[in-house]
């Protein structure tokens, strides 16, 4: 297996005491049987992220799906996991059909997958996978009896922990980072912090009514919006005028998510726009990146 450097992960607060790392590759499920075994829950957060679309959708699913019910089977068969929390994507829900564009998108929505792959849009052998392989675990969790729950994030931005810019990240830092070809990704949108998307993996774990899935995105902004915000809070940014982005098109409008059912489950989000680049922008200088 393929060293990968984890001093990130290890040189975490308290993480000799209290972090235990297991080598599992999706590619051979059953790999994460020994860090299943004994535990009343899991939290499956890790996904194959390829925005770039550098591998097919065949393989990008062969690999999500397979490694997925392998990790749901293990769970099975621990006689000891109660629930899974299983990290989706509000990928899952955006693209639906039966939807105009004035109607709100909850949890009843599901992604289009052949409108999606006739489209050509941008990252859609993601959206496809992330599509089918939500699908798949809540069909093999109801075929197994298992307590799975799913969580829908939009675009997570805040401080990060790896070495790399995270994909989400890098699209919500678009305009600091002046990436022209994302800034219609931005024109209408959803973000949602990061420490707020791990409060409510934990939350829906802890309570015990929780059942099925759960958009977690908390606010909408639009690219005009987050032009002047960005000009205001962090004026050494060139940021674009905001009469200069009103023409651009999003591909699909990602600021429809209804929230109200995680909500209505106690849950409040804590964090607002400042945190998001604020934890964003310090993460970038310290690594270098910015």
């Amino acid at each position: 297996m393929r060293k990968r450097d984890i001093s990130y992960l290890t040189n975490l607060p308290d993480a000799s005491e209290r972090l235990h790392i297991f080598n599992a590759d999706l590619d051979k499920p059953e790999t994460f049987a020994p860090a299943i075994e004994g535990c009343v829950g899991v939290f499956h957060t890790t996904h194959p992220l390829d925005f770039g679309d550098k591998e097919t959708e065949e393989v990008k699913i062969k690999r999500a799906t397979t490694g997925l019910q392998g990790i749901l089977q293990a769970c099975v068969d621990s006689k000891t996991v109660k629930r899974v929390i299983y990290t989706s994507s509000t990928a899952a829900v955006a693209l639906s059909t039966r939807k105009v564009d004035s109607d709100v998108i909850d949890e009843s929505c599901w992604t289009d997958v052949e409108f999606v792959r006739s489209s050509g849009i941008f990252a859609g052998s993601y959206i496809v996978a992330k599509t089918i392989t939500e699908k798949i675990a809540i069909e093999f969790a109801e075929r197994n009896g298992l307590d799975l729950v799913t969580v829908l994030p939009n675009w997570i931005t805040g401080p990060f922990i790896c070495s790399h810019l995270p994909d989400s990240v890098q699209v919500a830092m678009a305009l600091i980072l002046g990436d022209k070809e994302v800034y219609p990704h931005l024109k209408t949108t959803s973000l949602v912090h990061v420490d707020d998307v791990a409060r409510a993996h934990i939350h829906l774990f802890e309570y015990p009514e929780a059942k099925g899935r759960y958009i977690c995105v908390a606010l909408k902004v639009t690219i005009e919006g987050l032009c002047e915000f960005i000009s205001a809070r962090y004026p050494e940014y060139h940021m674009p005028t905001p009469d200069s982005c009103k023409d651009l098109v999003a591909p699909v409008k990602l600021d429809r998510f209804s929230t109200k059912k995680l909500e209505e489950t106690g849950f409040k989000y804590e964090h607002g726009l400042e945190e998001m680049f604020d934890g964003s922008i310090k993460c970038c200088k310290e690594k270098g990146l910015l």
